[in-house]
């Protein structure tokens, strides 16, 4: 199966080990992976902030640059669902019947880490090993627009040595949203605070999501509050072995 990386902004600027470990997870599973170079961003920051007509080249490039592959995953629920929730309609507004058959025609290919995983490759036990207390936050695009379900859970579940502790108050935004924590940092900083106490008061060593950026505005919250607990994206839990630790 020839498979394509979109590895997003943040990932590819900010947590390029994630891309990695993605890679290094499906090259063990037996998938041909791609690194397209052209790639660039989804155009999520700028559909979020009303600007859906500048965000139709992005959506024509994505379509380009990802056409002809088997499937194209994203270690990013929030990126993957701007892509196939969004792209569609930017496709429909921009009126190219052109655009929308070439949209229409990679949007079902592109999938969540988890989703590829457990959906298409049938896969629930990845081979992985890590030996530490984890707590898993599903956020919110993940959670509510890909519907990831229970995916991330029952690959966490089948990590050897991996102790998988409840979240309180897990379906509950974090208060990153993007462009929601710059325009409105008190209320984003409080939701945060929240989701923090409560990942540290499971006991857990590492609190792991499927999107970086999430785990970007908690981790930060936790390192200044020296709680101890760090942050690492599902896919890196996933890749690590015996040999190869995350």
């Amino acid at each position: 199966m020839r498979v394509a990386l979109f590895i997003t902004c943040v990932n590819d600027t900010l947590y390029p080990r994630t891309g990695q470990a993605v890679v290094r997870l499906l090259e063990r599973l037996g998938c041909t992976v791609d690194f397209p170079v052209e790639q660039s961003c989804c155009g999520q920051m700028h559909w979020n902030t009303g600007y859906g007509k500048q965000i139709e080249p992005l959506v024509r490039h994505f379509a380009d640059t990802f056409a002809g592959y088997d499937a194209v995953v994203t270690p990013s629920g929030s990126c993957g669902a701007m892509i196939r929730d969004n792209h569609p309609k930017a496709a429909a507004r921009a009126e190219d019947p052109a655009l929308a058959d070439d949209v229409a025609a990679v949007v079902p290919k592109v999938y969540d880490l988890s989703e590829f995983l457990v959906d298409v490759l049938g896969v629930t036990d990845v081979g992985a090993y890590f030996p530490h207390k984890v707590t898993y936050h599903p956020t919110c695009h993940s959670m509510r627009l890909m519907k990831l379900g229970d995916r991330p859970t029952t690959l966490l579940r089948n990590v050897r040595g991996l102790e998988l502790l409840e979240l309180p108050g897990a379906d509950e935004c974090c208060g990153f949203g993007g462009t929601f924590a710059v325009k409105n940092p008190d209320v984003s900083a409080a939701m945060g605070a929240d989701k923090v106490r409560n990942a540290a008061g499971t006991g857990a060593e590492v609190l792991c999501a499927a999107d970086n950026s999430c785990l970007m505005h908690l981790g930060g919250m936790m390192n200044r509050q020296r709680t101890g607990v760090r942050t690492l994206h599902l896919a890196e839990i996933l890749a690590s072995t015996e040999e190869l630790p995350a």
